[in-house]
């Protein structure tokens, strides 16, 4: 079996009130899980789009057969990922080649946290960068999640 998970974070300011979305898809079905923040940044609400579709994928005892195949829009999150910086950061403790602290810090610990528990689990999840805004259905539905959720937190409806 496929899981596809599409990602997005927003923000109606930045930094300010966001959102964070994910959709996960079978082939038989169609679900989603967003939340957000009320003082936050663009990036952060993409990291936790990811860690949260991670925790929902973990939360279950998560099957070895299952092929996982996470889509987001981001290049900070999927260039991160793909391209080993977030092991390097891990590894010079959490400080970039030129020796500056790592932005989103916390988030970043979160997300290579639960990227060795899945490993540990027999888990992987391939991270996939997907264009934005280019018409792909369950990209533009985690965007418009993600946006609402912002307007929540605008409003003051906070769910963390």
């Amino acid at each position: 079996m496929k899981v596809r998970i599409f990602t997005d974070g927003a923000c109606s300011e930045n930094p300010g009130p966001g959102g964070w979305a994910a959709v996960f898809n079978t082939a038989d079905k169609c679900k989603t899980i967003s939340g957000n923040e009320k003082m936050t940044t663009n990036n952060r609400m993409e990291l936790r789009a990811v860690i949260e579709a991670y925790t929902k994928v973990l939360s279950k005892k998560p099957k070895t057969d299952v092929e996982y195949e996470l889509y987001s829009d981001s290049a900070y999150v999927v260039n991160s990922i793909n391209n080993g910086w977030i092991d390097k950061w891990q590894q010079n403790n959490w400080k970039t080649t030129k020796n500056d602290d790592v932005k989103n810090r916390d988030l970043w610990e979160q997300l290579a946290f639960l990227r060795n528990k899945a490993k540990s689990l027999g888990v992987y999840i391939k991270i996939i960068k997907i264009k934005g805004h280019a018409g792909n259905t369950f990209n533009e539905l985690v965007d418009k999640l993600a946006k609402e959720e912002s307007l929540k937190a605008k409003e003051g409806v906070n769910y963390d």
